[in-house]
């Protein structure tokens, strides 16, 4: 193997594919991230058995080939060479040789023959949808995973395709993330549901992070492939294939309260100084604030024996009867970050059902908070 290539386009390319490198004990060739020089394309792929990431790379091929080096070693070194170099990679007898200006290096590998394979699935019906908005919208929900392994359905994103919505939600059991994406189909494909493991979910965000910024010809676009069991997300010369998690996502749309006794419009911004005011006198391990409402006005209160007590009163446009609840002040306010807009709409029914926060102007994102009950 032998090729050659922008010091630039290869770290980028290594900082995408070399992060789901894992060590493993039985199978050692998981930490390193295969190159691959063939049919006129560079590769650089990685997997850990349950995520599998290529990336194609722009290059001159001089001879075809594949090896695999370690992860870690090749990504320190590439990421301390000059951007505007060439760098060139040749693989003889065992030892990739790298060499770009007054650099030259050999590290050790291993034969590509031990890499296990990456899964295919058919690209023959796909969706498509905006990289930008499909980003935004996974950021809206991911906190809301469950991090406990008692329910393995809870712990990944809940991905609903009709025909011309993907709708994703999460939760934990406490809280509940739910955001609407426009997308579109090749071709008339069925209405179906799949959970996405969390870490995919991270993963994908972390490749759309590297991806923003590069020169690209309109919206970069993202397209989704599925197959028994797998998922494929493909976006400029990124391909991600991962596993779904298998299970039965509880019908969260049960406790989304359809009508509410309190509707509150509040500034977000006041709202969450209010919320970090409060949040500094919340009892330790349970968080509590309460919010009351009543008069035009909104009242964030907490109280600990231990270090004191805080009150805020902001103004507020109150629709419906006064009312009152206490919740998670984290659970809050990871909801209010995620709203989009100057204003928020808070639904209440009482102190035992769940509160519902929306956007005042965007109707397509919508967050649940369990209540303490006292």
């Amino acid at each position: 193997m032998y090729l050659i290539g922008l010091t630039e386009n290869l770290k980028r390319g290594l900082n995408i594919v070399g992060h789901i490198t894992t060590k493993n004990i039985n199978l050692p060739i998981l930490n390193n991230i295969l190159i691959q020089a063939k049919e006129g394309n560079i590769n650089l792929i990685s997997t850990n058995l349950e995520i599998g990431i290529t990336h194609q790379i722009r290059g001159k091929i001089e001879k075809d080939g594949e090896f695999t080096v370690d992860s870690k070693l090749i990504t320190e070194y590439i990421n301390l060479l000059n951007n505007n170099e060439k760098v060139k990679l040749e693989e003889k007898e065992g030892i990739l040789r790298v060499e770009s200006g007054n650099y030259k290096t050999k590290i050790k590998g291993e034969e590509a023959k031990e890499f296990p394979l990456i899964p295919t699935i058919p690209k023959n019906d796909f969706y498509t949808c905006g990289a930008d908005e499909l980003k935004k919208s996974l950021n809206g929900v991911i906190f809301a995973v469950s991090n406990s392994e008692n329910r393995l359905e809870l712990t990944g994103v809940l991905l609903s395709f009709s025909k011309t919505k993907l709708t994703l939600a999460a939760t934990d059991s406490y809280r509940l993330a739910e955001r609407e994406v426009d997308i579109k189909m090749s071709s008339d494909l069925e209405e179906q549901k799949i959970i996405v493991p969390a870490k995919t979910i991270q993963e994908l965000l972390r490749v759309l992070n590297s991806l923003e910024g590069m020169e690209t010809e309109g919206q970069q676009e993202v397209k989704i492939y599925l197959a028994d069991n797998q998922i494929l997300f493909t976006v400029d010369s990124v391909e991600l294939i991962s596993r779904l998690i298998n299970g039965h996502y509880p019908d969260y749309k049960q406790i989304i309260p359809t009508k509410t006794q309190t509707e509150v419009f509040v500034s977000r911004a006041e709202l969450i100084r209010a919320v970090k005011a409060a949040a500094l006198f919340s009892k330790t391990g349970i968080n509590d604030i309460t919010l009351v409402f009543s008069k035009g006005r909104a009242v964030v209160s907490s109280f600990s024996g231990a270090s004191g007590e805080s009150q805020v009163e902001i103004e507020a446009e109150i629709k419906g009867s006064e009312n009152e609840i206490t919740i998670n002040y984290r659970y809050l306010l990871d909801g209010l970050n995620n709203i989009d807009g100057d204003m928020v709409n808070i639904g209440v029914v009482n102190n035992t059902t769940p509160c519902v926060l929306r956007s005042e102007k965007n109707k397509t994102y919508l967050y649940i908070v369990m209540p303490i009950r006292q």
